[in-house]
């Protein structure tokens, strides 16, 4: 909580311009499906959405200084009803006692709403339960219905509501997240290309097996620019008891990719697109002395490496292979 409709339009546009337009004519469906990927915003704009619902102050905007728009944020609003995964689930035993809360009057209007968060992990006598409710709306009441895998809810449940797709951030809304933050703008530049979700990035941020990660990285750039007869055993020593995990591996080589490809963009001008600005040295000296396709057959033989190394190639055969195509050029 504690985004407002004004940043979510940076982030979601299209969402955005549909609750505008519905909050100014009084014209809010009595049901809603977000979908998207996690940390797109579905919950801000579920819990923004409550609040404009039941804010005192009129406007699109809500207040956040009334007693209902407090209390939402506080998560206590009598009227307000968020589920959640019972364990694995949501059981059917869920969806009925908020169908007898709602069959009272609303404890201070005739207003209620209720959110599923992943709403995907229904049983499926819950959502049942919850198609019979979505069929005999009560006037005054809206339901919000949140998932990050819609094609595991019933069609029919899908079908009453009007869904709104949230889609993936952009890296530059994401690097000025984390800088809000107060993470280090060069590292708010790297971690916004390597994830699309900013609770993501900002658990990256403050990790310091990434901060290891990304330095191991850096040094394997290093060997391989400056002391090339070291690469197979750096590889060796510091590489491949670090990256253990295939999920580990498969960062280690992105990481590598994002400095040939800062190479790459010094090599054609786009000096402000570099993500490593702490290498910045480094990476023009070798963009002078190297050739855009050289460069470019070095990117391509990373991508060729994240692809063998999800198809059960063993990750240290893999790496030495790799650093030979990159020190060849």
């Amino acid at each position: 909580m504690g985004r407002s409709w004004t940043e979510m339009e940076g982030h979601q546009p299209a969402v955005m311009k549909l609750f505008s337009n519905s909050i100014k004519k009084e014209r809010l469906a009595h049901a809603y499906l977000f979908e998207g990927g996690r940390g797109t915003g579905k919950s801000d704009a579920a819990y923004l959405l409550a609040k404009s619902f039941f804010c005192l102050e009129s406007g699109v905007e809500p207040c956040e200084t009334c007693r209902n728009c407090k209390r939402i944020e506080s998560g206590n609003h009598p009227d307000v009803f968020v589920i959640r995964p019972d364990g694995q689930s949501i059981k059917k035993g869920q969806i009925q006692a908020l169908q007898e809360e709602f069959k009272k009057t609303g404890v201070e209007s005739k207003k209620k709403l209720y959110i599923i968060f992943h709403a995907d992990q229904m049983t499926a006598n819950a959502a049942n339960s919850l198609l019979k409710f979505l069929e005999e709306p009560n006037p005054g009441t809206m339901a919000v219905i949140v998932t990050e895998q819609p094609q595991k809810l019933l069609n029919t449940i899908i079908s009453r509501c009007q869904m709104l797709t949230f889609r993936p951030l952009a890296p530059s809304s994401i690097e000025k997240d984390l800088i809000k933050e107060g993470v280090s703008a060069h590292l708010a530049a790297l971690l916004s290309n390597l994830t699309g979700n900013v609770a993501e990035a900002l658990e990256l941020s403050r990790n310091e097996e990434f901060a290891e990660a990304r330095s191991i990285v850096i040094k394997l750039y290093e060997v391989l620019t400056h002391r090339r007869g070291h690469a197979f055993f750096y590889i060796h020593d510091k590489w491949m008891p670090f990256f253990k995990e295939k999920d580990q591996q498969e960062l280690g080589l992105d990481l590598l990719l994002f400095i040939y490809r800062d190479v790459l963009s010094i090599q054609v001008g786009n000096n402000g697109q570099v993500l490593y600005q702490d290498l910045m040295d480094n990476i023009e000296s070798h963009a002078l002395q190297s050739t855009q396709a050289v460069v470019m057959n070095q990117i391509h033989a990373v991508l060729e490496a994240k692809k063998r190394l999800r198809s059960n190639v063993n990750a240290q055969v893999l790496m030495e292979q790799l650093v030979l195509t990159l020190q060849e050029g």
